[in-house]
């Protein structure tokens, strides 16, 4: 068994250094931040951690959630989209980073201490970091070789992965599209659009706020402007490993799973004389390539006519043999009870359903759906064949809380195969 916990694309590292005497940059940094909070007009808040909760933050998580803010320091108090400093409990700031009333993630942190005092261009000034963020994310797809004669699909900016939390950007030739998922995104629309305009190859910009995510955030689309910027497009043709798509920008996401591109290679790699079944397939991305990789025969299973059109429109598109892949209109669970029930197994199965858990609260519901199917999964994956599964539900893996249900899936799978057995030999 083969498993993708999640649809990461990159890791990027950085150092933070701690020092029991402060250098001279560190001491520059406190008097420099301290002078700036103090001389900023209006003034800045102060939000102030649980004892025992810094070093979470310090370990560069960016999300700071109410429950482990102690008090706030500050008068007016803070308002969504506000600069605060983030402090210990002795009020000394950790680093800085972006307010909000409404979510239960009280302050999206920005920059740490450490990298201000590297940079102190960039304290307490979200204009800058922006710039130095978006040119720094376009420089790391640079030297990775994106875009290229191959691939012109591709995430530009990948939210925590990018030290921009709430920000996604996936670009598809001359077209950047902009998830925004986060209340300081919309805030700094323009200054974001107009980072993204010096990319040489971006010619449109679209923007598409996840309205769900923002009501939780404290924002209604009825709140949000259009962007001037944004094209009337329905579809547009892009290449992701010398393989063509048409996507749809009305479908799932930015239109397009980009973070899958190199999980997508992989399936290519190892598809060669097997059959293949694609669960919840949706434009047809794994499925292209098991058929490019030499697979001798693919079935993709979803319950989207539109995604199925688009994924049969992507097999012309590539010139491939239309008697070796096909698609089914049904639902995934449906699909695969029936497979089951006949017997059927598949060499080399995919199952990347969407966001089953969209927060923590739904945590609980979600993972006996992702429990379920994978079960399912597992069912009808032949002996010694491999199963890759998926996850875009954050909250499950952030959790630790997939990886166990695959386990739980498997062990229901053990279980229910030793009762089976034993019903038969009675």
């Amino acid at each position: 068994m083969m498993l993708s916990s999640c649809r990461n694309g990159l890791l990027r590292t950085f150092s933070l250094h701690h020092h029991s005497a402060p250098t001279t940059a560190a001491a520059a940094y406190i008097t420099t931040l301290q002078d700036i909070a103090t001389n900023h007009k209006p003034g800045i808040a102060k939000v102030v951690l649980k004892k025992g909760k810094t070093q979470l933050f310090r370990d560069g998580s960016p999300m700071v959630y109410s429950g482990a803010v102690d008090r706030i320091i500050g008068r007016p108090p803070p308002k969504t989209g506000d600069i605060v400093l983030v402090a210990d409990g002795t009020e000394k700031p950790i680093g800085w980073g972006l307010y909000n009333s409404v979510s239960m993630f009280c302050v999206r942190l920005m920059q740490l201490e450490d990298e201000a005092a590297r940079d102190p261009s960039s304290a307490l000034d979200m204009g800058r970091l922006l710039e130095t963020r978006i040119g720094a994310a376009i420089d790391l797809r640079k030297a990775l070789g994106l875009p290229s004669a191959h691939t012109n699909a591709y995430r530009l900016v990948n939210s925590e992965g990018d030290r921009l939390s709430g920000l996604i950007v996936d670009v598809f030739g001359e077209l950047a599209v902009v998830a925004s998922s986060a209340a300081w995104v919309e805030k700094y629309r323009q200054e974001i659009e107009s980072y993204i305009r010096r990319i040489n190859e971006i010619k449109h910009i679209k923007w598409r706020p996840s309205a769900d995510i923002l009501k939780e955030e404290g924002l209604e689309l009825t709140d949000l402007g259009d962007s001037i910027a944004s094209p009337d497009l329905q579809t547009v043709k892009v290449m992701e490993n010398g393989i063509s798509y048409s996507i749809s920008l009305e479908g799932q996401k930015t239109g397009f799973y980009a973070d899958q591109r190199e999980n997508r290679k992989f399936i290519s790699s190892i598809s060669e004389g097997q059959n293949v079944l694609d669960i919840c397939c949706y434009s047809g991305g794994f499925a292209l390539n098991a058929a490019v990789g030499g697979a001798t025969n693919i079935i993709g299973v979803d319950s989207s006519l539109p995604a199925l059109e688009l994924a049969k429109e992507n097999v012309l598109l590539n010139n491939l043999d239309p008697r070796r892949i096909s698609f089914v209109r049904e639902d995934a669970s449906a699909f695969m009870k029936g497979a089951a029930s006949r017997h059927e197994s598949w060499d080399l199965v995919i199952l990347d359903p969407p966001k089953l858990a969209p927060n923590k609260k739904a945590l609980q519901s979600a993972s006996g759906m992702y429990r379920n199917l994978n079960s399912l999964a597992m069912q009808i994956t032949r002996r010694g064949g491999l199963l890759m599964t998926c996850s875009c539900s954050g909250a499950m893996t952030q959790s630790g809380t997939f990886l166990r249900t695959i386990q739980a899936s498997a062990r229901y799978l053990v279980i229910s195969n030793d009762v089976a057995s034993w019903d038969y030999y009675k």
